[in-house]
């Protein structure tokens, strides 16, 4: 059942990306700009996430959003557990206001996903070029931030399986502190029902967790990202407790028989 549950699922974002992604394009032809083109973009995204629950099964639970900042003019950069595309398409669905993705700039090749992308604001990177990388996250994230756009961060880079921690890179935390702007984690247990590997999705609960902003003024980059790592981590093994189950102990070697004389 989950699998046929699966395939309806891909075939049903399959079909509905691509009226939304032709939207996208007629609006950025007739000069909607970024901010027009987010507008479809955005509503496919929480098509995305929100069928999850009839086609899959799979639930959310948001807390937290009362820590999000509600100046207009207040830029934050939300650093996400990244477990599967889930949290992709959720977190524009679920945040009051426009955000921009850093991307590896690969998918602007995907068809229809990829298009609808590259019509938006967004900042895409080359992963294979870490120094040019951070410089373009640096000066256009510094530029989205001034219009009061939130960036949208992963910061262990990729998806990382349920239960393991990735190595958290410092670009999220030295983006915040150039920007003079907070960062937000955020606590994502998508790993649950959604593998990072696996075309399978199972039913069940995603937690979302958001945390309270911490200010970046006067910090140094590892040191803010390592409280950043310490409060995401923490609160997947508070909401995701099974996942972070200790290794069962060893079974204890069988009692050898006494020697014979």
């Amino acid at each position: 059942m989950a699998l046929i549950r699966s395939i309806l699922y891909m075939l049903w974002l399959a079909v509905t990306v691509v009226p939304y992604t032709l939207a996208v394009l007629l609006v950025r032809a007739f000069g909607g700009g970024p901010q027009g083109a987010y507008r479809p973009a955005r509503a496919w995204l929480a098509l995305a996430a929100d069928s999850a629950r009839p086609l899959l099964g799979i639930r959310r639970r948001v807390t937290g959003l009362e820590h999000l900042p509600t100046d207009p003019a207040q830029g934050v950069v939300l650093l996400v557990k990244h477990q599967s595309a889930y949290e992709t398409f959720m977190m524009p669905a679920i945040l009051p206001r426009r955000v921009a993705y850093v991307f590896k700039r690969e998918l602007l090749h995907v068809p229809f996903f990829g298009w609808s992308m590259a019509c938006m604001d967004m900042i895409h990177i080359d992963r294979g070029s870490p120094t040019r990388a951070f410089v373009r996250v640096i000066k256009q994230g510094k530029r989205l931030l001034d219009q009061g756009i939130w960036v949208v961060m992963f910061p262990e880079g990729t998806r990382t399986p349920r239960g393991q921690a990735g190595k958290y890179m410092v670009s999220g935390a030295r983006l915040a502190i150039e920007a003079g702007v907070p960062v937000v984690p955020v606590a994502v247990t998508s790993g649950r029902v959604w593998p990072k590997s696996g075309f399978i999705k199972r039913p069940g609960l995603v937690e979302v967790s958001i945390g309270a902003p911490i200010a970046s003024s006067g910090r140094k980059a590892d040191e803010l990202m390592a409280e950043v790592q310490a409060w995401i981590e923490a609160e997947m093994r508070r909401l995701d407790p099974q996942a972070y189950a200790p290794a069962a102990a060893p079974a204890p070697a069988p009692a050898q028989a006494p020697a014979g004389p």
